[in-house]
């Protein structure tokens, strides 16, 4: 070989070593830039919201006040308390049980059917995060109206049991049931996965309704704090469409269904099981 054609191989041989090292260096920002940044925990396990708590949508503004006693309003509550007591110990009762955990990862998978494919850490991170994030969101969205209140629990009216942990009925005894937290957050989980999945809104908006009632049939609100709960879901979500930070894991959330979608990635919850249960509903 001819020395400049050595020196041209050489040559060519540098610049593609050079390419490769910068493909590289790109994948691997590419890889962390799949990853969400991380947010500091207002508490072990739950991270931060989007929306700094002053600025969130005010319980205390939206909402009228509880039902007030021997009211139509009161009346319609406790006959449908007594009416979901008698799915104590059915699969609903259990629906409900796993509805009461908000706890991640598995608060991930409750809609993970009506989406109909997996929602994970792992393979839809930026939905993942989204979903933490929001709810602290829509609970917290609720608290103006709790403490404002102060509105009893109906475990404490009827004496009944409730399906948490005795830790936790220990501790929402203590805090106002007016309006439902887990239902705001149930709601606007729904209209979240809702917007990110359109072919199965249906479906995810009527899971949904059922992780409200999932909180009457636990014994642990009256139905008015449901309903009053999802107004507050629907708030906080139309005051998340503002936030750029939003918007952001959004848009990498759908593209992420996408790919799982893709994939073939189904839901690795036991749907079978989850719309038997839901079909016996507490309304």
């Amino acid at each position: 070989m001819m020395p400049g054609c050595v020196l041209k191989v050489r040559h060519w041989r540098s610049l593609l070593q050079g390419l490769c090292l910068a493909l590289a260096s790109l994948a691997a920002q590419v890889e962390v830039a799949a990853r969400p940044a991380a947010v500091a925990e207002i508490r072990p396990g739950f991270l931060a919201g989007y929306v700094v708590p002053k600025a969130l949508p005010s319980s205390r503004a939206l909402l009228p006040p509880p039902p007030a006693p021997d009211t139509a309003a009161a009346t319609r509550d406790e006959e449908i308390s007594r009416s979901a007591l008698a799915l104590r110990d059915t699969p609903r009762w259990t629906l409900a049980a796993a509805d009461n955990d908000l706890t991640f990862p598995r608060a991930a998978s409750t809609f993970s059917c009506a989406v109909n494919a997996t929602i994970s850490d792992e393979d839809t991170p930026h939905l993942y995060h989204l979903l933490r994030r929001s709810l602290a969101d829509a609970g917290l969205s609720t608290y103006a109206a709790k403490d404002g209140y102060r509105r009893t629990r109906p475990m404490v009216v009827n004496g009944a049991p409730a399906c948490a942990p005795s830790a936790g009925v220990k501790r929402l005894k203590k805090d106002g049931s007016y309006p439902s937290g887990h239902s705001a957050i149930g709601w606007a989980w729904a209209l979240i996965l809702a917007e990110l999945a359109p072919g199965q809104s249906d479906a995810i908006l009527s899971r949904g309704l059922a992780y409200g009632q999932s909180r009457v049939v636990c014994n642990v609100h009256w139905q008015s704090d449901v309903d009053a709960g999802r107004l507050m879901g629907a708030a906080t979500v139309a005051r998340l469409h503002a936030d750029a930070g939003f918007r952001a894991d959004l848009e990498a959330a759908k593209n992420e269904l996408a790919a799982v979608r893709a994939k073939g990635l189904r839901p690795q919850a036991d749907c079978q099981a989850e719309a038997a249960a839901l079909a016996n509903q507490a309304r």
